[in-house]
């Protein structure tokens, strides 16, 4: 249903500004007290498959084999949750969505599904409750602003949904607009999700589980902050507005939780994933490590959420990118000079300055020993894309060094570190980021691409630049290819 410009609004717009109320025919997909029952209801699980399992450790099963077994049941269980419940749930299921990735093929297929449910079956807004999810940021009038607006959703988002509509002065826009009641359902799945901290072994071995936790909850009410996540889409539209190769549409306006910006015409990435050809796949995910990369020194700003669905090939050929709520104002302070004493210990030193770094920057608990050698060993193989001119990432890759790194077993290193929280934005970016460029299968020049913004850390690890400038020499891979795709609305 598209709908035509009304009359002008009248009042005062702050009412715009209020916060949506829930109401009968626009609440949250899933009443709060039912969502709260669900999520508790994991670490209920978990328990009882633990006590489950010692019983058959008794029967002579090895532990390995019955943590592992535990591992997989809790990880489909909570997907399977996350997927029923959308909001904050599904955010945090695109965090763990990386694991789905890293499972054998033969026991990824319960994973897609649920995973699935988290991407595709947000229940779609009825056109009474838009108008009251429109009415209650932009006034009763709100109509008069749009050329047209059509009513049904083109787009769904964890928290709301996006429409297709025509500004007032002619310009094709997106509309994203907050579920009725949004707000309320994610601060019920907040004050839930704190009851999973039992469970982050299966995922976050060792890490500072509170602290990551906060980092998690501080990420994700930013994205409920629509007047923080407009002011980051300017200053990325402003940074790339004249890339050749990247597009990121201008913010026209926003009204409380009403954010309205230019639409993109363009395929998902999510089909480049699907259908690509192969050398569709290496330009557009070097193109999305060259938007991640190169945003920290045009913006200042990192991107946090770079997953397929927030990137479209343009008919033009250039990367648009969409959804800018999980941002953050980066580096913080004393990121680089750790970022530059990791890789001078890991390409050019050793499993001593490794451990020194380690202690330093808070990876480890003061105090607490932990194998040296081993930690090396264990993180000198996830440096291979920067050892060779290209490059190529697949699932299969991921998979090796996922496992290894959340292997159960009480030997694994990284069971005696810790995760700072600070690190959870630049984690979570570059986790989403490598989880993409494996579905794509991207082959590149990975380590010229990010010598090209971050020269100094190229130094670092592989001596001084040669004569012929890295910018010159990645350049050219991104002229004159156009994608094969057909472009889709």
């Amino acid at each position: 249903m598209t709908i035509r410009r009304g009359p002008a609004p009248s009042g005062d717009e702050s009412r715009g500004r209020r916060l949506f109320a829930v109401s009968s025919n626009g609440g949250p997909p899933v009443r709060r007290s039912v969502r709260n029952a669900r999520l508790a209801g994991v670490p209920v699980a978990f328990a009882g498959r633990r006590a489950v399992g010692v019983g058959k450790r008794a029967l002579g099963r090895s532990a390995a084999e019955v943590d592992r077994e535990i591992q997989l049941r809790t990880a489909q269980h909570i997907f399977e949750v996350l997927g029923e419940l959308k909001g904050c749930a599904a955010k945090l299921g695109q965090l763990l969505a990386i694991y789905e990735l890293a499972l054998p093929p033969e026991l990824a297929e319960p994973y897609k599904i649920a995973l699935s449910r988290l991407h595709d079956a947000a229940p779609a807004m009825l056109p009474g409750a838009v108008d009251t999810a429109m009415t209650a940021s932009m006034g009763p009038d709100w109509r008069w602003y749009f050329r047209e607006f059509d009513e049904r959703r083109a787009a769904a988002a964890s928290i709301g949904q996006v429409h297709r509509a025509v500004w007032h002065d002619g310009t094709p826009v997106a509309v994203k607009v907050m579920y009725p009641g949004g707000r309320a359902a994610v601060a019920g799945d907040l004050e839930q999700l704190r009851r999973f901290t039992g469970l982050a072994s299966v995922f976050l071995p060792g890490a500072d589980i509170t602290g990551v936790l906060d980092a998690i909850t501080e990420c994700v009410l930013e994205e409920l902050d629509y007047a923080a996540e407009a002011r980051y889409q300017e200053a990325f539209a402003t940074a790339f507005a004249d890339d050749p190769d990247i597009r990121v549409p201008r913010v026209l306006a926003r009204h409380g939780d009403v954010l309205i910006s230019e639409w993109l015409d363009g395929t998902p990435v999510t089909r480049v994933v699907e259908s690509g050809s192969q050398a569709e796949r290496d330009r557009i995910g070097m193109l999305m490590v060259r938007f991640v990369a190169s945003a920290w020194s045009r913006s200042g700003l990192l991107y946090g959420d770079p997953h397929p669905g927030n990137f479209r090939v343009l008919p033009d050929g250039r990367l648009g990118v969409v959804d800018f709520g999980a941002c953050a104002v980066w580096p913080p302070e004393g990121f680089d000079e750790m970022a530059q004493e990791c890789v001078r210990a890991v390409f050019r030193g050793g499993p001593p300055e490794l451990a020194a770094v380690t202690r330093r920057y808070g990876f480890a608990e003061p105090g607490r020993a932990f194998d040296a050698e081993a930690l090396f060993t264990t993180i000198a193989p996830c440096t291979e894309p920067f050892e060779h001119d290209t490059y190529r990432l697949s699932t299969r890759w991921l998979r090796k060094h996922v496992l290894r790194l959340t292997n159960p077993r009480l030997s694994n290193v990284l069971r005696q570190l810790s995760l700072p929280a600070y690190i959870t934005p630049f984690a979570r970016s570059m986790l989403t980021l490598i989880a993409a460029l494996c579905q794509l299968g991207t082959e590149g020049p990975y380590r010229a691409e990010i010598a090209r913004w971050f020269p100094e850390l190229d130094e670092i690890a592989h001596g001084p630049a040669d004569e012929q400038p890295v910018a010159s020499a990645v350049t050219p891979l991104f002229r004159d290819q156009r994608p094969v795709s057909a472009p889709v609305g």
